[in-house]
């Protein structure tokens, strides 16, 4: 049987952590920001955890590896 291959897409966009939770880079952030206030901006700075109920699917797609 083949191996189960990781998909690209969700390789560049989460993490996993040593305790097995996805980590993603917060949305809204990439362009068009000089219309959100500063304070908008800065509680967008940095990583956040993915909800619980996308966490297996997200494990699936990256067949188990952390990246």
């Amino acid at each position: 049987m083949p191996k189960q291959k990781t998909q690209k897409a969700a390789k560049k966009r989460f993490r996993l952590t040593a305790t097995g939770k996805v980590k993603h880079r917060q949305a809204g952030t990439s362009h068009l920001a000089f219309r959100k206030t500063h304070k908008q901006k800065r509680k967008l700075r940095g990583t956040d955890l993915c909800d619980p109920v996308e966490v297996r699917k997200i494990k699936i797609a990256l067949n188990g590896y952390s990246y």
